[in-house]
């Protein structure tokens, strides 16, 4: 992925030169166009260069403003859960909320390509109001998963108790109230999936004292137990499918 970086960087500075100048003699490197009604347009250099920067954004924005820290949780968790600190691994883990995270939004990520990324590549729409028209849906999204009382208390703390509208919420405000919210979410379906696990571990426990064998580890008899359980139930079935409907309320994203 650098070395596309450096090629693009290296393309862009072949062609700036011998591009034809037109009423104008060189190219500036930072241009920004006003227009008639008072807005204004970003220059190539300057679109690239917001366009490179907002690039190493990308994983901090996948990870705190979608449904992503939810999974991860409760997988990790699910995996602690079964005595299994290692497997499946974390690729796999990864893997599979990344996936799962893409299933989640993509009806939001298929409203930002609608109505921000194809009338910006059209040049139907300017980047900043570009911008904006992307913002809208994942706001729409980070919104119907923020508790109230998480975002009223980062609201408070910023100065802004003033906000009358989901509208008026400043972006800044609502993505840690947004994260705070996923994990009290994803920490309590966690709480729900170690219980069954935890009666087997007792169980265990309970038989193997009885029994005067305390010597023997619980763990080594219960785990074969959990995972038989686990298996019976289809349990990555159920866990898959509850983490994704707990995004969605009638087969539609919660607004």
């Amino acid at each position: 992925m650098g070395n596309r970086l450096r090629w693009l960087w290296l393309l862009v500075g072949l062609l700036l030169p011998v591009m034809p100048a037109g009423a104008q003699e060189g190219l500036p490197a930072l241009t920004v166009t006003e227009g008639g009604e008072g807005e204004e347009t970003w220059g190539l250099s300057l679109q690239l260069l917001a366009l490179m920067t907002s690039l190493t954004f990308l994983p901090a924005a996948l990870i705190m403003m979608t449904a992503f820290t939810r999974i991860i949780v409760v997988l990790a968790i699910l995996r602690q859960a079964m005595g299994l600190p290692t497997t499946p691994s974390n690729q796999t883990l990864v893997g599979l909320a990344l996936f799962l995270t893409f299933f989640v939004m993509m009806p939001v990520f298929t409203q930002i390509n609608a109505d921000a990324l194809q009338p910006y590549l059209e040049e139907e729409m300017a980047f900043q109001e570009a911008m904006v028209a992307a913002s809208e849906p994942l706001r729409t999204f980070m919104m119907g998963q923020t508790r109230e009382n998480d975002l009223g208390v980062f609201l408070r703390i910023a100065g802004e108790d003033g906000v009358e509208s989901p509208d008026d919420v400043p972006f800044w405000a609502l993505v840690p109230a947004f994260v705070t919210s996923e994990l009290k979410t994803a920490f309590q379906i966690g709480f729900l999936v170690f219980i069954p696990f935890l009666i087997v571990d007792l169980v265990v426990a309970s038989v193997l004292m009885s029994m005067g064998m305390m010597m023997l580890s619980p763990m080594i008899i219960s785990l074969p137990f959990k995972i038989m359980l686990f298996v019976l139930v289809d349990g990555w079935m159920l866990i898959t499918s509850t983490l994704a409907n707990s995004f969605y309320v009638n087969g539609a994203p919660i607004p």
